[in-house]
């Protein structure tokens, strides 16, 4: 038996939930493609679909092991790809993720330029704050704020991602400056809802971490509404000093000079990571957007 040959048509009926779809995909007889469904099905002693005169659907053991072939097909596919494309030129589909606020401000004006250079790359671009794993979502490249995934990925740290909390002038001069974290139990909080969450703010105090008590008058994902809010006046926020760069210049927001400092995390290694899958490095496409984003962002914010 081919078991390649059985485990993509066993791939392809799980997919469609029909024989008769599956075998159009290949060019092949229904009939030969069940066959050799059923002789992987045999000579695994399991049965992986439930085939009805209307539909057939996997079975309890057929999801896990879909779900599991999948990933293997998805692995070689890449790989294949990556031999083929060897030394080609720059071409197809690139997916790329990355964090809401540093796609709006940083990574979409950038990708304007990357466009004029490589014409033929088609950019396929989500911008999300929910994590991502390049294989199972089919991204190429990714771009996420924190620490180095453990992963199965290469990361390169792109730029600093200190978080400093900010307020209006105006807001300030209604309601004070505060000075040490615990006065912030008297003032309000705009906060970035994490997908675990609203973050926390937290400070260190005699080698003790605390968190800062503070009331919360707004929390969204979006950094851009937060900012907006903050810069209206209606509150005090944490966000990456990169993304209230604009803000500080303008005047329309002030850093507020707490000690001890405030921070979103305990851990001090926290940055802006461009994550990707080793073996896609050696595809054109992949390697020159790779190449064009560390040298167009990395030490330059």
């Amino acid at each position: 038996m081919d078991q390649l040959r059985a485990l993509k048509y066993f791939a392809a009926v799980a997919q469609t939930g029909s024989f008769t779809k599956a075998a159009k995909q290949f060019d092949v007889p229904s009939s030969s493609l069940s066959r050799r469904v059923a002789d992987l099905e045999k000579s695994l002693g399991a049965s992986l679909l439930k085939r009805t005169t209307r539909s057939v659907q996997l079975t309890e053991i057929g999801r896990t092991y879909f779900s599991q072939v999948q990933d293997i097909l998805l692995q070689l596919e890449q790989s294949n790809e990556s031999v083929r494309s060897y030394q080609a030129k720059p071409m197809g589909l690139l997916r790329i993720s990355a964090m809401v606020g540093f796609g709006e401000r940083i990574l979409l004006p950038l990708l304007e330029e990357f466009s004029e250079l490589y014409p033929d790359v088609v950019l396929d671009i989500s911008l999300s704050d929910e994590l991502s794993a390049l294989g199972r979502d089919d991204v190429d490249i990714a771009i996420r704020g924190g620490y180095a995934p453990n992963e199965r990925v290469l990361a390169i740290r792109l730029m600093d991602n200190e978080f400093i909390p900010v307020a209006a002038p105006a807001y300030l001069a209604k309601n004070g400056t505060p000075k040490h974290p615990l006065e912030l139990r008297d003032h309000k909080g705009l906060y970035f809802r994490t997908p675990a969450g609203a973050q926390n703010w937290y400070y260190q105090q005699e080698e003790q971490w605390h968190t800062a008590s503070v009331a919360h008058v707004a929390i969204s994902n979006n950094g851009k509404w937060l900012a907006k809010k903050a810069a209206n006046g209606e509150g005090i926020m944490m966000a990456p000093r990169w993304m209230l760069a604009d803000y500080l210049q303008r005047g329309e927001l002030q850093e507020l000079p707490l000690e001890p400092a405030l921070k979103v995390t305990q851990n001090a290694e926290l940055a802006v990571y461009l994550l990707y899958q080793k073996q896609r490095y050696l595809v054109p496409k992949v390697k020159v957007a790779v190449d064009f984003l560390v040298a167009r962002v990395k030490g330059k914010y």
